[in-house]
């Protein structure tokens, strides 16, 4: 009798340690699984290479770095593997309603946007906090909705996203444009006469009118007098007229 309940004793802690080691696994994703196994191979069989040197280092945040989308499409959802639940549960814990902007490189043109995570909602980032991850302004914000443009897994995507940001962070979205815009002007303005060039032309025409009609003025009263003079003046009648 005794035998038989060391017997049940050792089959009920064998069947208690594999349900806990079924359960810490069930609660792995698959490489940190795949790690797991292989450590326990080595302590099971006794090999004494180490199995993480030989590993490549893959963290979770790799995974979300290659597997991320700004905006998961049907395909997505669909998607079975280990890497895209990943990304999926990652994707679902996000935000929606307002989006941090990253405007580093806004002389560019070049704006990231993201949606915010759980710590920036409970914050206000991003909806009473300007959105631009570097600026805190809290007074005169405007939401924006901007269509954003981008590449993603080699695909031209579009989407029209909320923004709030200060006076000073909304000049960056357009600063590209506005400074194309200001180029073009510049552009116009040296095809077309200045102010003070216009000035001068209209000054020159008018001194031109006024020295043509003065000309035209003496010529008539130097044709006058050679009327009066006219017999006198052996010697007029050999001028020869031409147009100059």
């Amino acid at each position: 009798m005794a035998s038989l309940g060391r017997l049940k004793s050792t089959i009920f802690d064998r069947e208690e340690k594999k349900m806990q080691y079924q359960s810490h696994i069930r609660g792995l994703n698959a490489y940190d699984r795949h790690k797991k196994f292989m450590k326990d191979y080595v302590q099971f069989y006794g090999h004494d290479k180490n199995v993480d040197s030989s590993l490549p280092i893959k963290t979770d945040k790799d995974t979300l770095r290659e597997g991320y989308r700004f905006i998961l499409s049907e395909e997505d959802d669909m998607d079975s593997t280990w890497e895209k639940r990943l990304v999926k549960r990652y994707y679902d814990k996000l935000f929606k309603e307002y989006c941090i902007a990253d405007m580093t490189q806004y002389k560019k043109g070049k704006i990231g946007l993201r949606w915010r995570t759980e710590k920036e909602v409970i914050s206000g980032k991003g909806q009473f906090i300007c959105g631009n991850r570097h600026c805190d302004e809290k007074h005169g914000l405007g939401s924006y909705e901007v269509n954003f443009s981008y590449v993603e897994a080699g695909e031209q995507k579009q989407a029209l996203v909320k923004l709030v940001a200060c006076k000073r962070c909304a000049e960056k979205l357009a600063y590209k444009r506005e400074k194309e815009k200001e180029k073009e002007k510049e552009k116009e303005k040296e095809k077309e006469p200045s102010g003070e060039k216009e000035i001068e032309l209209r000054d020159r025409d008018k001194r031109k009118r006024e020295y043509a009609e003065s000309d035209e003025t003496s010529e008539e009263e130097a044709e006058k007098d050679t009327r009066k003079k006219k017999g006198t003046d052996n010697c007029s009648h050999l001028f020869v007229w031409s147009c100059i």
